[in-house]
């Protein structure tokens, strides 16, 4: 920041417990900020708490009763005419309950003030939608301000593999694979189960299946601000995506309503569930099925809410046995996703995905693509390695290899014994 000749704005996204605060606070360990978190109260509350930490951090004096946060953030601009400063406001998106002014006095100072002041402003969030619409939407005052925008991202399958053998040497694969869907690359999570050394299937399952456990409103706290009122049919829709009814009409079929507006938002607005259509489709094929991004949400979604009345009467023994005599089926898909994971974070391919062909007929779980190479590797995923047979797998890539004609082809098959 010192380098730099006029301030700068950074925008940080990520779901809640991904680790945003900490990241950012790891990084400016050696300079000079502020950190305001915008709780859910009145504003005036708020500039009161932020005056003090001024007074405390910086020993500015704050002459009066400050009552309204462009003053606040007018303050501190000015300041940095003389000092540089790096100014944190986590939760940036609360403002848009607390008084949505804030964002176009805000937007009026920074444009005025920017080029002749050294402030490194960093605006984190963790409600998606909000945070898009507030710095991506050509109608918001602050859309194009920010001089980056950063999303923080789960963590990789190689770094929970790292984790887990560092902390649980001996693990089985079913251990691993339960660690990548249970916490889904989630810091949070993450540290929950290492602090309390649970990092075997049944340490983790019992820990999110306990009185009072973090894991249990996780799938509400995390969501149900995003989606407002209507997030009974959201969770309808996400409960049953995450039951392998992954299809429109199959769920419009069930909820006797059109969703098209629902998966739309879900995917663009609020980026939980992706689109996935089979490798080299056309353009406009109708060919196409959803699925839940976040590995934990899936899980929650799939056990925790469609199970939601044996969790008020307390029941966690049901869910345990229910869960370890669902997980081999159910941990297929991830599975698939693990391998399609680590071929991504190979840089060896340029393009991966699945391959299914109408109706859903001759899938092929693991589709990867080098174009330059010219080389292609077609995948089965099971989860035991006895039941691979390559002469099956080739007997469904009759169409595929049209569209792979001078390519070389690999098969194989991927099974747990090599997460």
């Amino acid at each position: 920041m010192s380098e730099s000749k006029s301030s700068q704005m950074t925008v940080v996204v990520g779901r809640r417990r991904i680790g945003k605060t900490r990241l950012i606070i790891e990084s400016l360990k050696k300079e000079k900020y502020l950190y305001f978190f915008v709780a859910r109260k009145d504003e005036r509350l708020l500039c009161e708490e932020f005056s003090e930490q001024i007074r405390a951090t910086l020993g500015l004096n704050v002459y009066g009763e400050i009552t309204r946060f462009p003053d606040i953030f007018g303050l501190l601009l000015d300041y940095t005419e003389r000092e540089t400063l790096t100014l944190v406001i986590d939760e940036f998106q609360e403002f848009n309950r607390i008084n949505p002014a804030v964002y176009s006095e805000i937007q009026d100072l920074w444009d005025r003030k920017k080029d002749r002041t050294k402030m490194n402003l960093i605006l984190s969030g963790s409600v998606y939608s909000l945070m898009k619409k507030i710095f991506e939407s050509n109608k918001e005052p602050l859309f194009g301000r920010a001089n980056e925008r950063l999303y923080v991202r789960p963590f990789t399958v190689d770094t929970l593999k790292t984790i887990i053998s560092e902390y649980n040497p001996h693990y089985e694969p079913k251990d691993l694979l339960a660690f990548y869907i249970f916490s889904g690359g989630v810091p949070k999570y993450v540290e929950n189960f290492v602090d309390k050394s649970l990092l075997t299937f049944d340490g983790m399952l019992g820990e999110i299946l306990r009185e009072n456990s973090l894991f249990l409103e996780e799938g509400k706290n995390v969501l149900i601000e995003e989606f407002g009122k209507e997030y009974t049919t959201y969770f309808s829709i996400l409960s049953l995506l995450a039951s392998s009814k992954t299809s429109r009409s199959e769920i419009e079929s069930i909820l006797q309503k059109d969703i098209g507006g629902y998966l739309s938002r879900l995917e663009a607005d609020y980026q939980i569930i992706r689109k996935v259509q089979p490798i080299f489709a056309k353009p406009g094929s109708r060919n196409i099925k959803y699925e839940i991004e976040d590995n934990f949400l899936h899980f929650w979604f799939r056990f925790i809410y469609k199970n939601r009345g044996a969790v008020e009467i307390g029941n966690f023994e049901y869910l345990k046995k229910l869960i370890s005599r669902d997980f081999s089926t159910y941990s297929g898909r991830f599975l698939e996703k693990y391998f399609t994971e680590k071929l991504s974070l190979s840089g060896d391919w340029s393009e991966i995905g699945s391959y299914w062909e109408s109706g859903f007929h001759n899938q092929i779980d693991v589709v990867a693509v080098n174009h330059i190479e010219k080389k292609a590797l077609l995948a089965e995923v099971k989860l035991n390695e006895k039941q691979y047979s390559e002469a099956q797998l080739k007997a469904k890539t009759h169409q595929i290899e049209k569209a792979l004609s001078g390519y070389e082809l690999v098969f194989r098959g991927f099974s747990v014994g090599e997460v």
